[in-house]
């Protein structure tokens, strides 16, 4: 049984950082904050701030963002104490390897799978949706849905090839290698940030006080009439005052999902002691700035109740054109910014993944084939193109609605273990040196276990028996190949 909990320790792990067989250092502090701000704002954004301020917080939201940021910090913060103690490619799933055991680090790569391989197919179906709506639905029906999806109209879709598409030219371009991912990363983050900003600049003249007050939605507020006989009532606990804020700050947390990724990439980071919780840490801070910022504009603009009424996708186009006179030019410019976060997002994604694949196959646990690097751009290639096949069957077949939950649930599994791991490894080996020592350790990574479980507990049972089916296949592969093959048992 103690086989099951082997771990690798430290000094093993800081070997595979040089060599012909290691990945290459190319990226910068600012680079990894683009990689981060490049996972983290995609539609989040632009969905989660209408439907949270609709719904439970109404201006409030902003409020929401802020609690939402504060949990996902009590995780970055420990990522940014392993990122910078142990710079190696793998993320939570290397940090579980080195104080937690063999057996843990395998069931935390596993969950990453649902993180970053089915996030990245669920985020380029979006992807394919978006595009076909902003060249005016050319695309016919059959082409950019599964055969699983039927039209109103009684059309059934054959393959999704948009989403394909852009899983191709993404994969394409981390094989080319990670400073070319990252240099067009930073241009689409730059495109991004520049609309958001926009917005935030041109809506700001449109702001009505009125809008804003009350700040919070109040429990006596009239219920919103959704026609067709149906309406939404906010006199529930969670519909308003502080309890809808914090019912918001859980809507909101997903649009948070991504920083993580940056401590994939820990191995390819020029001074990573340095840069690493410059990267994580940052690119959270930034992406708060802008949150906050855009959904007080946002909630400025219009009403929280036409939020509930409007599209929630659309309504950031919504509010342009029924309260932006004159700036209607703006709204299909939103729609390019969706596009370029969603290629940001997928970016990151499939980078993440390739990277836990490279070091749990450097460790027995998966085949060979996973670690095999590029001769000439040291990019781990087979694994790029075998995570195309995987992430491309899911997202040309496959509506994305399956999906659902599961990337959440890899992500908060992972956070709630980093938080464990950092708390373990001050006891077992107090004297390491610590280049980035996250604050107020037990309190910091206790905090992020407690907020991260209650997440995960809110997820509805389909979701959670879906994980745990998941799990199970886990442990059985494992069992059956990766126990035996382990570099660590030999």
């Amino acid at each position: 049984m103690a086989d099951l909990f082997r771990k690798k320790s430290i000094a093993e792990l800081m070997k595979m950082t040089d060599g012909e067989h290691s990945l290459k250092r190319t990226l910068g502090p600012w680079a990894l904050v683009a990689l981060g701000i490049g996972a983290i704002i995609g539609a989040g954004l632009f969905v989660r701030t209408a439907a949270a301020a609709g719904e439970h917080a109404g201006a409030a939201v902003t409020f929401s963002f802020i609690i939402a940021a504060v949990a996902c910090a009590f995780a970055g913060l420990c990522y940014a104490e392993f990122a910078s103690m142990i710079p190696i490619a793998g993320s939570a799933y290397t940090y579980a390897y080195a104080t937690m055991g063999e057996l843990i680090a395998w069931i935390i790569g596993w969950a990453l799978i649902l993180e970053y391989a089915l996030g990245a197919a669920t985020v380029s179906i979006a992807w394919s949706e978006y595009l076909n709506n902003l060249l005016g639905g050319i695309i016919p029906y059959q082409l950019c849905h599964s055969p699983l999806e039927i039209s109103s109209a009684g059309v059934h879709g054959l393959i999704n090839l948009p989403a394909l598409f852009i899983l191709l030219m993404l994969t394409l371009l981390l094989i080319r290698g990670t400073q070319a991912s990252a240099s067009v990363n930073a241009i689409i983050v730059c495109i991004k940030v520049t609309i958001v900003l926009l917005f935030i600049f041109i809506g700001w003249k449109f702001m009505n006080n009125a809008n804003h007050t009350p700040y919070l939605i109040p429990d006596n507020a009239p219920p919103v009439d959704l026609g067709n006989g149906k309406v939404y009532d906010y006199s529930p606990a969670v519909n308003h005052g502080w309890l809808g804020v914090l019912r918001g700050a859980a809507v909101v947390f997903f649009a948070f999902i991504g920083f993580d990724a940056v401590s994939t990439a820990a191995q390819e980071a020029k001074n990573p002691k340095r840069d690493m919780p410059i990267g994580i840490l940052g690119s959270l801070v930034i992406c708060t700035f802008l949150y906050v910022l855009f959904s007080y504009v946002l909630t400025g603009v219009a009403p929280y109740t036409d939020f509930v009424k409007a599209g929630k996708e659309a309504s950031v186009a919504y509010a342009i054109q029924h309260y932006m006179v004159g700036y209607q030019w703006l709204s299909p410019l939103i729609s390019i910014a969706i596009l370029a976060g969603f290629s940001s997002v997928i970016l990151v994604m499939l980078l993440g993944q390739s990277r836990v694949f490279y070091s749990m196959s450097n460790d027995g646990l998966l085949p060979p084939v996973f670690a095999d690097l590029h001769p000439k751009f040291k990019t781990p290639w087979k694994s790029n193109l075998i995570l195309f096949v995987f992430v491309g069957l899911f997202a040309a077949f496959i509506p994305g609605s399956v999906a659902g939950d599961l990337t959440s649930i890899g992500t908060l599994f992972a956070f709630v273990l980093v938080c464990v791991g950092v708390m373990r490894l001050r006891k077992t080996d107090p004297e390491r040196v610590r280049p980035f020592r996250a604050p107020f350790v037990p309190l910091t990574p206790i905090l992020g276990i407690i907020v991260c479980s209650a997440m995960i507990i809110t997820l509805d049972k389909t979701t959670l028996l879906t994980a745990l089916g998941w799990m199970i296949a886990g442990l059985i592969i494992y069992f059956r190949y990766s126990q035996s093959r382990s570099k660590l048992s030999k």
